[in-house]
């Protein structure tokens, strides 16, 4: 019998063992990962460049910054361009003299320094950032308007001494801080603040400084016109002297209006036996004395002193209960009188001694006060051209002022 040929086996019909396939799935994984190798070399140098460009492009992002805040504009006063280095100088300035003026009234008028001004409200629409914005955009437009009427009428004035001394505070200011300078000037002037790029803006302020006293001296006032101004406002500038001695009701928290009436009577029947004594020649501190409590009773005890003697009193800082009497011109000296203040629960005696005019003190006044609104109302007239051009919209109060008209 003939022999019958075996078919011929193909090698993808052979027979793969469980070995086969293993050594199989093992090439096909090692083929994978070569591949997910070179991908991730691909991917991971791609990233590489990301991150560095990343970096190149936020640092350049500073620098940029920075330049525009040294160089660009940030508003516009007048026809000035002025850069946000420029404007947090002014601002820091404004805000830190105000702060220093005010102090801890601050927190009574409702800014809280340790939080954003821009969080913080001022009135029923601007907010303590607006406000010195506000502040900080007119003090802007001054010394603008001042430095450039004091070059076109050609005021010079050598800022030597006041640069250094304006130096010498800030390093002082820095060591007493326990930092450097660099570090004083960013921390107080604002972020981008050196020594250098704000000498400009500090030797503006002097010659602003110097010119407004310049002005000052040009526009004191002659002899008459200080005599014609006392005499138009004699009440601001006369003193007086007076002897005085106040009774104050004690009234109870939920008095009535009878408890009050009858309190009321019982002090200003006790004001007008002292008033009756001191005419009948009693000596007022003596009877200040014999009307004081237990515990002020001290006050009038020392012979040196005439505690009930009150001297030199403007008509502003005078009681306005009794302001009135003591400068009527109808009083002369020794005219006594008792005077309610029904308002506050009291009851004076007081005794006129003089009414006078101190015109060392007051002419001086007078010329300062002269001077101060020629100047000011002369530094509004230039103001007139320096309008605030905000293109940008840095400054809020701006657009509610816009909103409000």
């Amino acid at each position: 019998m003939a022999k019958k040929n075996a078919p011929e086996v193909k090698e993808e019909q052979k027979i793969q063992t469980k070995y086969d396939r293993k050594m199989a799935e093992r090439k096909a994984q090692e083929k994978k990962d070569k591949r997910d190798e070179k991908i991730f070399k691909i991917v991971s140098s791609v990233i590489g460049i990301v991150l560095v460009l990343a970096i190149v492009i936020g640092i350049g992002s500073t620098i940029v910054k920075k330049q525009v805040a040294v160089n660009g504009t940030y508003i516009q006063i007048g026809d000035r361009d002025v850069s946000q280095l420029e404007y947090d100088f002014y601002y820091n300035v404004c805000v830190g003299n105000y702060l220093s003026t005010y102090g801890s009234l601050v927190s009574y008028m409702g800014l809280d320094t340790t939080r954003d001004f821009d969080e913080q409200p001022y009135d029923e629409n601007l907010t303590w950032k607006d406000m010195f914005d506000q502040m900080t955009v007119q003090q802007m437009a001054q010394t603008f308007a001042l430095i450039d009427d004091a070059k076109a009428n050609g005021f010079e004035y050598d800022d030597t001494a006041d640069l250094e001394e304006r130096m010498t505070s800030f390093k002082s200011a820095a060591d007493s801080a326990g930092v450097t300078e660099a570090e004083f000037f960013k921390s107080t002037f604002g972020q981008y603040a050196t020594k250098s790029n704000l000498t400009p803006f500090i030797k503006d302020g002097i010659l602003s400084v110097a010119y407004y006293n310049h002005l000052d001296e040009q526009n004191a006032p002659s002899a008459e016109e200080i005599a014609n101004y006392y005499n138009e406002n004699p009440l601001n500038y006369d003193k007086v002297d007076y002897r005085s001695f106040l009774f104050t009701a004690d009234i109870a928290e939920d008095a009535s209006e009878e408890d009050i009436s009858k309190a009321m009577t019982e002090i200003k029947e006790k004001a007008d036996a002292f008033k009756e004594a001191r005419i009948n020649g009693g000596d007022f501190e003596q009877l200040c004395m014999d009307n004081a409590s237990e515990e002020a009773k001290a006050n009038y005890e020392d012979e040196e002193t005439e505690y009930c003697l009150s001297e030199g009193q403007r008509h502003s800082y005078t009681p306005s209960a009794i302001a009135d009497w003591l400068y009527d011109d109808a009083r002369k000296a020794n005219d006594i009188e008792v005077i309610e203040d029904t308002d506050n629960h009291r009851c004076y005696v007081v005794e006129f001694v003089n009414r006078y005019y101190d015109a060392e003190e007051s002419d001086a006044e007078i010329s300062d006060t002269l001077a101060t609104n020629a100047t000011t109302e002369y530094i509004s007239g230039l103001m007139e051209n320096y309008d605030i051009k905000d293109p940008k919209g840095n400054l809020n109060y701006l657009a509610v002022q816009n909103t409000d008209e």
